[in-house]
């Protein structure tokens, strides 16, 4: 018989309460499946008092972290505290430099010290294991490390965050301003009371530099990632994107460019008939473009208790079965530096609103500074509210005018020389909306 798996787990909030009891109440499955069995041996947490519903008779309760990542009855060092830093930090390393395995759930730390920690999982012999840091349940690190390690990937783009799904979806259903859907949002527990970091497109950032190392074979840089967040979205732009056959979605973006590899995190057109837009609410979703398989699509729950620990007992379970794969698909000396790409090179179509002054001349204005940067229009739609009035100066001025452009594949650079030439002409009224747009 194989000696049992013996985890430790730092961090026992919902998520570690649910991995411990997952573990047990799948403890025959496991065994099966891993030809070994898995036994929670040690654990630790702030509050050892704090009712977590579940049975820690039998198992050790250390005073800390670094605790677990020493102890030598323990094989795999399970993370769940979070931070970017200490303790999380320390005692992984520790863990790893004990020749331990470990699993973390931990997204901020694997952005920031990724690279780091795969170097000292291989030079200890140790795995380091991450699944539930991007999308929870999905098993899209799988995927790119292990599923399609035989397939180069041109692009992989997703839904990472749960809160902007939910806010731009019931924007879009219910025509409700973006600050009213984020108060309900938090209401209901899917946005934090700071939710800053969620909207303005960081905990995407995070989640996109994980799989853009995994995918394109770079180190792992939340730094390198263009970062753009949601709140500028209106109620208008949503409804002139299902108009003309598109859905806004947050997405992080990493794709293989001629001038190297681009990522970015922003409000994205995208055809309704693509799979991505079909995705609603709090849920997550990956596509994967590669070489010679049609685009692959992942969806499901991208946070929760259950869902993360999910994630955290497959990897466990790999450890248990002796998997021992590089964290990013390759050894950390073959891991390329990438840097950011200046987004005024980004080359795709556009999305632009503008109030246009309801005079002569003003539509041939904009068509000219759009032609002087080589631009080429798609389809434009300009609307004259019956009965406009500027209500500023409560007078029978024409209320400016929305004029709706969708662009063919040009350059950000282009688009935003022609919007200042177009602002310095007086024509329109406001700060110009520009979305981008990312095709099948």
């Amino acid at each position: 018989m194989v000696a049992p798996l013996r985890v430790g787990i730092a961090g026992l909030g919902t998520v570690g309460a649910d991995v411990v009891r997952l573990i047990e109440v799948q403890s025959r499955v496991l065994s099966a499946r891993c030809g070994r069995g898995v036994r929670v041996v040690s654990v630790t947490a702030r509050s050892k008092a704090k009712k977590r519903g579940i049975d820690l008779r039998g198992i050790t309760w250390a005073k800390n972290p670094l605790e677990i990542a020493d102890d030598p009855n323990v094989d795999c060092f399970v993370e769940l505290m979070g931070g970017v830093g200490d303790p999380a930090l320390s005692a992984i390393e520790a863990a790893l430099r004990n020749g331990k395995s470990v699993v973390t759930a931990n997204k901020a730390l694997i952005a920031k010290h990724g690279s780091k920690l795969a170097a000292l999982a291989e030079k200890h012999g140790g795995a380091l294991n991450f699944e539930a840091a991007v999308g929870a349940a999905i098993p899209v690190i799988k995927t790119l490390r292990e599923g399609l390690a035989g397939t180069s990937i041109n692009r992989v783009y997703g839904i990472l965050n749960g809160t902007c799904n939910y806010i731009l979806t019931r924007m879009e259903l219910e025509g409700l301003s973006f600050a009213d859907c984020l108060k309900d949002a938090q209401r209901l527990g899917y946005a934090e009371a700071n939710p800053s970091f969620d909207v303005d497109g960081h905990d995407t950032a995070q989640k996109l530099a994980i799989l853009a190392s995994l995918a394109f074979g770079t180190k792992v840089a939340q730094n390198a990632v263009y970062v753009e967040g949601i709140s500028s979205i209106a109620p208008a732009d949503l409804r002139a994107a299902d108009e003309l056959g598109y859905r806004v979605k947050l997405l992080g973006v990493a794709v293989r460019t001629a001038k190297g590899i681009e990522q970015r995190v922003h409000p994205t057109m995208i055809p309704k008939s693509s799979s991505i837009a079909q995705v609603m609410g709090v849920t997550n979703a990956v596509t994967i473009d590669g070489d010679g398989v049609p685009p692959i699509t992942l969806v499901g729950p991208g946070a929760g208790g259950a869902a993360t620990a999910s994630a955290v007992v497959a990897d466990i379970a790999d450890v248990a079965r002796g998997i021992r794969a590089n964290p990013f698909g390759r050894p950390v000396e073959r891991l390329r530096v990438t840097s950011k790409a200046p987004m005024e090179r980004h080359e795709g179509g556009y999305y632009i609103r503008l109030m246009a002054r309801d005079l002569a001349g003003t539509a041939a204005t904009i068509a000219t500074r759009l032609a002087e940067q080589k631009i080429s229009i798609e389809s434009i739609v300009q609307r004259h509210p019956d009965g406009a009035f500027d209500a500023i100066n409560n007078s029978a001025k024409p209320a400016p005018v929305p004029v709706i452009l969708i662009t063919y594949a040009t350059s950000e650079d282009a688009v935003y020389r022609a919007l200042q030439a177009v602002q310095k002409d007086k024509v329109i009224t406001g700060r110009p909306q520009v979305i981008r747009i990312e095709k099948n």
